[in-house]
């Protein structure tokens, strides 16, 4: 009986196997054409064409919170964040062929969120490192973004004691006050 137990499990593991190496060529397909997609796309194509709002006192003081230029990515991409020509306190994060208007927010740990005015996607500015987020499937589209300002605070930071990575809402706070 563990016998036939054993030889089903193994012989179910060894077709799992199969079945995953089978599916491997099908993955490198998709990226190589993927990449020829990319080779011959023209220009960023902004995806929020909708009348926005305009910002409030609290998105003013977000927007000067956040880290704009470019960003170097894993996996050799690479971010760039811009103001919104056309609205005022808004946020172009251009990535890939997309431009994206954001709606900075400063969060209640102190990151900078950077919200698609369609909900699509997230940017979130820390200290050291931002990563782009899909929103509605739920994963990174690229992370360990890095701009010079963050890569000089992570060098800054280097061997001193633990410090606080977020801004401290509180303060930033009173400091947009002013």
């Amino acid at each position: 009986m563990i016998r036939a137990i054993l030889t089903a499990a193994l012989s179910l593991g060894l077709l799992g196997a199969q079945v995953a190496h089978a599916a491997e060529p099908a993955k490198t397909k998709a990226s190589k054409s993927s990449h020829a997609k990319k080779s011959t796309a023209k220009a960023a194509t902004p995806v929020a064409d909708v009348p926005l709002p305009p910002a409030d006192g609290q998105q003013t003081a977000a927007a000067a919170l956040v880290d704009y230029g470019h960003y170097d990515c894993e996996f050799s991409q690479t971010v760039n964040v811009t103001t919104n020509p056309k609205n005022d306190g808004y946020v172009d994060v251009i990535f890939g062929k997309s431009i994206y208007t954001m709606k900075p927010v400063l969060s209640s740990t102190g990151a900078v969120r950077l919200e698609d005015v369609k909900g699509k996607t997230l940017m979130l500015q820390i200290a050291y490192k931002s990563m782009l987020m899909d929103t509605q499937a739920g994963r990174r589209l690229v992370d360990e973004c890095v701009s010079e300002k963050q890569l000089a605070a992570k060098k800054a930071a280097e061997g001193t004691p633990h410090q606080a990575l977020l801004v401290d809402p509180n303060t930033a706070k009173v400091e947009t006050k002013q």
